[in-house]
C-alpha cells in the first residue's frame, strides 16, 4: 500500500459536498436542453470555484474532460488555497452528461480526495473493465473468473436465487456477449445509459435492489467508485480496457499492463478517502435538483473512509445569499 506524509485530519467530505452541490445547481438548468458542452462548462466552473475555496493543495489525478472532449478539470491542475493537506483529486463534474442533456435520470456530480500519491493514475486510458459488489461479497469476486461463476458466488453469498439477482450493465454494443451470459445464467439486468459511479455505489445500498455492476465503463468512474466503496465496505476490481490495437500498443509502450487486475488498493491506496456526490437529475441513488422561487433543493451522499460514515444530506439553497458571496451566478 502506498503511503503519504500528509494525511487529511478533518472531514473534507463536508467541504467537498459544497463542491458537488455547486456543480449540480449550475448544471441542472441544462436538463433536457441538448447542450452537453454548456452543461459541462457550468458544472466545471462551479467545481473549480468551490475547490479553490478549500484549505488544501489538491492535484487533479483524474479529470473527466478529455474523454468527453469537454471543458475540464485537467490532469495535473492544482486546486485549493494551498498548504495542507496535500491531496490527489478525482472529479467527474457530470457523471451522466448525456442523460442530463436528454432530460433523463441518473446524472450526478461527484468528487473524491485522498492523500497525495494514493490514487491510481490511468494516464490517457479512459476505459476499464470492472466488477463492483457490496459488503456481503467483498473478497469473494474475481474479475478474471467467468461471469457466470462470479454471479453464482454473489448469489450464494447473498442467499438469493439466480433469478433474483440484479446486475447493472451499461447499455452499450460492446456488452452484447456479456448480456447473453448474464441472461443465460438467469439473472435480471438493469440497463443504464450512463453514470456507472451511481451503479457501483448502489451495490452497497441494500435498499437499491442492485447486487453487482459488471462491464466496461470509464476509468475515472472506477477510481471514484473505489473511493466510495472503500468506505462503504464494498469492493471493485478492474482491468484497463484498450478500445483498439493502437491504444493497446501505445499503453504497453508507456508501461501500462492491460492484463493486471486493479484491486481496491491499486485504485486508491488509503482508507483516508473522502467522497461526495450530488444528484443533478432524479435517479435511483439521489434525487435531482429541484428549483423553486429564489432557491433550490439538493440531495447528496457524503462518505468518509477512515470512519466508514455515510451521510445523506438534503440542503435548501438561497440564490440571493449565494450570489452575494460568489462570482458564480446561481
Amino acid at each position: 500500500m502506498k503511503s503519504s506524509n500528509s494525511k487529511p485530519s478533518r472531514n473534507l467530505a463536508m467541504d467537498l459536498v459544497r463542491v458537488t452541490e455547486a456543480a449540480a445547481l449550475l448544471a441542472a438548468r441544462y436538463m433536457g436542453r441538448d447542450d452537453k458542452e454548456a452543461a459541462d462548462q457550468a458544472a466545471v466552473d462551479g467545481m473549480r470555484e468551490l475547490l479553490n475555496s478549500i484549505e488544501m493543495e489538491a492535484t487533479v489525478v483524474i479529470g473527466e474532460g478529455e474523454k468527453d472532449e469537454a471543458p475540464m478539470l485537467f490532469n495535473g491542475e492544482v486546486l485549493g488555497l494551498g498548504g495542507f493537506p496535500k491531496l490527489d483529486l478525482a472529479a467527474d463534474p457530470i457523471d451522466g452528461t448525456r442523460p442530463l442533456a436528454q432530460g433523463r435520470p441518473n446524472s450526478i456530480a461527484t468528487v473524491s480526495a485522498a492523500p497525495r500519491g494514493t490514487m491510481f493514475d490511468p494516464g490517457p486510458f479512459m476505459y476499464m473493465d470492472k466488477i463492483a459488489v457490496g459488503p456481503s461479497c467483498r473478497g469473494l469476486i474475481n474479475i478474471e473468473k467467468p461471469v457466470e461463476e462470479n454471479l453464482k458466488i454473489i448469489a450464494k453469498a447473498k442467499g438469493i436465487r439466480p433469478q433474483d439477482l440484479t446486475v447493472v450493465v451499461l447499455d452499450r454494443p460492446r456488452h452484447v456477449e456479456l448480456v447473453k451470459k448474464i441472461r443465460g445464467f438467469g439473472a435480471r439486468i438493469r440497463f443504464i445509459d450512463d453514470g456507472d459511479v451511481a451503479g457501483a455505489l448502489m451495490t452497497s445500498l441494500p435498499e437499491s435492489g442492485i447486487d453487482v455492476l459488471i462491464g466496461v465503463g470509464g476509468t475515472p468512474e472506477g477510481v471514484l467508485a473505489a473511493c466510495a466503496l472503500r468506505a462503504m465496505g464494498g469492493e471493485i476490481q478492474g482491468k484497463l480496457f484498450a478500445r483498439n490495437d493502437d491504444e493497446l500498443k501505445a499503453g504497453i509502450e508507456m508501461g501500462y499492463d492491460f492484463e493486471k487486475v486493479l484491486t481496491m488498493d491499486d485504485l486508491v491506496a488509503s482508507d483516508d478517502v473522502f467522497f461526495a456526490a450530488t444528484g443533478i437529475t432524479d435517479g435511483e441513488l439521489l434525487d435531482g435538483v429541484k428549483y423553486y422561487s429564489h432557491g433550490a433543493r439538493t440531495e447528496s451522499i457524503v462518505v468518509r473512509g477512515i470512519t466508514g460514515t455515510v451521510r445523506t444530506i438534503i440542503a435548501n439553497h438561497s440564490f440571493e445569499q449565494l450570489d452575494a458571496i460568489s462570482t458564480l451566478q446561481y
